[in-house]
């Protein structure tokens, strides 16, 4: 056998070696059962971005991270796996991701952050009716800048004002109940020393009933409290200091109660509490769904029951989990 028929055959066989082990790594994570409940579901993508729970219309609202949309799944009495169903498909909207939801059950509506994926030149604020799907707004966010934005993640207050974070540009926007773009918080807090650590900024956000924002900055890990009460917001910001672990790759936030939230993100979710108004907290619980591969990026509440979303589909039928998170 000739040196470089040898090496050949020997390279082909070396990648086929190294290569199998990560798919039987990937085989093994997606056998393996959760031990808390799990929703399955079937669905159109691959890639589904927030998940939360829709208590009036009994159903889990999703947003299609690959190609933008929102669907719903039905919970059964049954643990058959559930079907997807898409509510929003926007044409003019085509190609851009739907990210970040949050429902504003006072106006019935789901707000849906929209931005360009890839690109970072596009991102918007849609607002749908809850009952007919109609939209009954779309703000763009982006203007005609040339800065690379990437509309992340949205909450909404008492007044109907909502806000959104830009995982790119480290700000956040605020429109108006009525879908106009009032101004933009920004501060230098919101970028840590370290370009590593601004890869991916401002992301998940809640709006606290005191009248202030808490915010997640995913690559640094640090906590945000913006009180919205006190005359120039962007001198209100103020880092939250956590301790009793790291917060670093968090993504969705979910209010439990005034003193608890929860952040989601990969590879383990926390529970997070604070006595004192959120000047400070502490991490006081762990979950993992031991499905790290399909990537955790947000929580929301059940009936009490905190479920995670995972971003990714498997197989022909693109099945999606949502993980009953136990702290």
């Amino acid at each position: 056998m000739s040196p470089t028929f040898c090496s050949g055959r020997c390279s082909t066989a070396l990648f086929l070696v190294i290569s199998a082990v990560p798919i039987a790594y990937l085989i093994s994570l997606e056998l393996a059962v959760p031990s808390t409940h799990v929703f399955s579901y079937q669905s159109s993508g691959f890639f589904r971005e927030c998940a939360k729970w829709d208590d009036v219309g009994r159903r889990f609202l999703v947003s299609f991270m690959d190609g933008g949309g929102v669907g719903e799944i039905v919970p059964k009495d049954s643990d058959d796996v559930l079907e997807e169903v898409t509510l929003v498909k926007d044409v003019d909207l085509a190609g851009n991701a739907s990210l970040g939801i949050v429902i504003d059950r006072v106006r019935n509506r789901l707000l849906v952050a929209v931005a360009d994926l890839l690109g970072n030149r596009y991102s918007a604020l849609a607002a749908y009716d809850l009952s007919t799907w109609r939209r009954l707004f779309l703000a763009e966010l982006s203007g005609h800048s040339k800065e690379k934005t990437f509309a992340d993640d949205v909450a909404v207050d008492e007044q109907g004002n909502a806000y959104v974070t830009d995982a790119k540009a480290s700000k956040i926007w605020k429109v108006d109940v009525n879908g106009k773009l009032v101004n933009t918080i920004t501060s230098p807090l919101f970028t840590p020393p370290g370009w590593y650590n601004n890869l991916v900024a401002l992301n998940g956000i809640v709006y606290h009933p005191d009248g202030f924002l808490i915010v997640i900055h995913t690559f640094s890990g640090y906590l945000y409290k913006i009180d919205l009460t006190n005359g120039d917001v962007s001198n209100q910001v103020t880092v939250i200091d956590v301790s009793g672990g790291t917060l670093r790759f968090g993504d969705g936030l979910e209010l439990l109660s005034p003193t608890k939230i929860v952040v989601a993100g990969s590879s383990s979710s926390k529970l997070v509490e604070s006595s004192d108004g959120w000047r400070t907290a502490s991490v006081t619980g762990w979950f993992s769904s031991g499905m790290v591969h399909r990537l955790v990026s947000s929580a929301t509440v059940k009936e009490g029951r905190v479920y995670l979303n995972h971003i990714v589909g498997f197989g022909s039928k693109k099945k999606h989990i949502l993980v009953e998170a136990v702290f």
